[in-house]
């Protein structure tokens, strides 16, 4: 049976209501903290934050599959939006770029993570560090607001990645830009891998194919799109070996199929375009 997207949306939200509970180790070892524990001892998706200024390991729930805050071009006295921030982690590593002088929001419709990001920011005395919860697909923050927006491995687990790129054009002001770091594919994948409602948690469920990602955030207005880091994601056979048989898993291992990190900056135009009646554009 086809899920709605409420249902799919509250799959999301008591996972990660779990995930706020757990250590960072279990929540690294599986996809984007979902899932059976794998016995693999890498990381499947997340990169390392220990070098960045800022990092606060408390806020750390190993739950990213990159580095968007290090790729922002954050400048001090920026208003700086992560979406989906969970502990916080990205929002304090872009309040050490952007400085006392500057705004960080972090949006979650987790209350658990809320709440956790809260009392993190409240035990640094970061008072230009706030949360708000809500959906990333209607956001609770007045249009025009952003100078810079993040996002770590969160909008491939919304079902309408549309809206949430409409909300972000409204949300950015004019010549104000993103850099998200997401989960796509190349290929499809096997059907196992996508029908599993703990893969959809666990972020692989919910990707979409990369030229498909790349042509929503065209069609939604934004220019200077850039593929700031990319990265393949290798899912161990632990975890494979859950939802595939083993003759699907050597055929998915030497099939064209991948699923793959990447980082994409976009840029919300300075003026928007108008169109001049007669220019053959109405």
């Amino acid at each position: 049976m086809m899920q709605t997207e409420e249902q799919l949306k509250e799959i999301v939200r008591k996972k990660y209501s779990e995930i706020a509970l757990q250590d960072k180790e279990t929540n690294m070892s599986s996809c984007c903290g979902a899932g059976g524990c794998s016995t693999e001892i890498y990381n499947i998706m997340s990169d390392d934050y220990t070098e960045l200024g800022g990092y606060n390991p408390d806020a750390d729930l190993g739950l990213g599959c990159g580095l968007p805050t290090q790729f922002a071009k954050i400048k001090t006295g920026d208003v700086v939006i992560d979406l989906g921030s969970g502990a916080g982690n990205d929002c304090f590593i872009a309040r050490h770029e952007t400085g006392e002088t500057g705004k960080v929001i972090g949006v979650d419709f987790t209350s658990a993570m809320i709440d956790k990001a809260r009392t993190n920011a409240e035990l640094r005395g970061f008072n230009n560090v706030e949360f708000r919860q809500g959906d990333i697909e209607h956001m609770p923050i007045t249009s025009n607001t952003a100078d810079v927006i993040v996002s770590n491995c969160v909008l491939n687990l919304v079902p309408n990645k549309n809206a949430v790129m409409k909300d972000i054009y409204r949300v950015l002001k004019p010549g104000g830009h993103f850099s998200i770091s997401d989960v796509v594919l190349v290929g499809a994948l096997p059907e196992g891998l996508r029908k599993d409602a703990e893969m959809y948690a666990g972020c692989v469920a919910g990707a979409i194919q990369k030229e498909v990602y790349l042509e929503l955030i065209q069609a939604n207005g934004f220019t200077n799109i850039t593929i700031q880091k990319e990265k393949p994601i290798i899912i161990p056979d632990d975890i494979l070996i859950n939802y595939l048989s083993a003759n699907e898993i050597q055929q998915f291992k030497i099939g064209s199929t991948g699923i793959f990190s990447i980082t994409v900056y976009a840029e919300k135009p300075l003026t928007e375009k108008v169109c001049v009646p007669g220019a053959g554009c109405c």
